[in-house]
């Protein structure tokens, strides 16, 4: 399917994206913009990720299954990707804003053409206030930058180093009064620094995809929806689910499922194999 751009003049844009006193004169648009019933949120984070911080996003973005929410992010390489890559997987709609023109010879990252393709194709969007043909400067990631965050209900920062651009974004989410969020880590990874930086400023630290959700102010879901995508999982399987709201280590999980190593060793492979969880680090995790 062929997905033309179309032109968004500011009388049109979306509510969010007008709040702020530097607006640009038009946007380039190809695909749909969600309409203002869900809750938009920027993910942003380093180009050069450590395993830790790829495990946070998809963790958190995973969390967010079936709730009114957008993950907007800049089709970059690294935590962008992962972000847009970790929305659609999860069946939530994406925004990328590229730092380049959106036509094919234009688009920026050319590695990134496939994944603009299924945004496109899943429901979402590729937005840029520079015309089709325009090549990325390095003055264009800034100033893309303040849409993202504009664009949004919160920005959230999984990694960055204390320099790093990424930083700008929360920068400008904090200039138009919207929630920061951020990742802690480890204090010995020079990709932790931008975030200890934020919460030290007063940002938001996030754990759990239920900090995200309350800071939107979305209502927690039942106990019956937390099974939504579940449905074809045994009982035992669902137990299994439920029990990993947080990482465990596998012995620690077995422990808790008091049923055999073989049988729980086994119910733990078909999940896996099924792509609800993955064991990274030592401990068993939902994807």
């Amino acid at each position: 399917m062929e997905y033309p751009t179309f032109t968004l003049e500011r009388e049109n844009f979306p509510d969010l994206l007008s709040q702020i006193p530097d607006p640009p004169r038009r946007l380039y648009v190809k695909g749909s913009i969600p309409d203002e019933n869900f809750k938009f949120l920027t993910v942003v984070g380093s180009r050069k990720y450590t395993n830790y911080g790829k495990d946070a996003c998809e963790k958190l973005i995973c969390g967010l299954r079936s709730y009114p929410i957008v993950i907007v992010s800049g089709l970059a390489l690294g935590m962008d990707a992962i972000a847009h890559r970790s929305a659609l997987d999860t069946g939530l709609l994406t925004l990328a804003f590229p730092g380049s023109g959106l036509g094919d010879k234009a688009l920026y990252p050319r590695s990134h053409l496939g994944l603009a393709r299924e945004i496109l194709d899943n429901g979402g969007a590729l937005i840029s206030e520079f015309e089709e043909t325009f090549i990325a400067t390095p003055y264009s990631f800034p100033q893309r930058n303040r849409l993202m965050a504009a664009m949004s209900h919160a920005v959230l920062v999984v990694e960055a180093e204390e320099k790093s651009g990424t930083l700008i974004t929360s920068k400008f989410a904090t200039e138009y009064n919207r929630d920061v969020l951020t990742v802690p880590g480890s204090i010995f990874s020079s990709t932790s620094a931008g975030p200890h930086m934020l919460i030290r400023l007063g940002a938001t630290p996030v754990t759990r995809s239920e900090d995200i959700i309350e800071q939107l102010g979305l209502a927690p879901k039942s106990q019956h929806s937390m099974n939504f995508g579940y449905d074809d999982c045994s009982a035992d399987e669902k137990r299994i689910i439920e029990l990993l709201k947080s990482p465990l280590p596998r012995d620690e999980l077995i422990t808790a499922l008091g049923m055999s190593t073989g049988k729980a060793n086994t119910l733990l492979s078909v999940l896996e194999i099924k792509g609800i969880i993955t064991e990274t680090m030592g401990e068993i995790r939902l994807k």
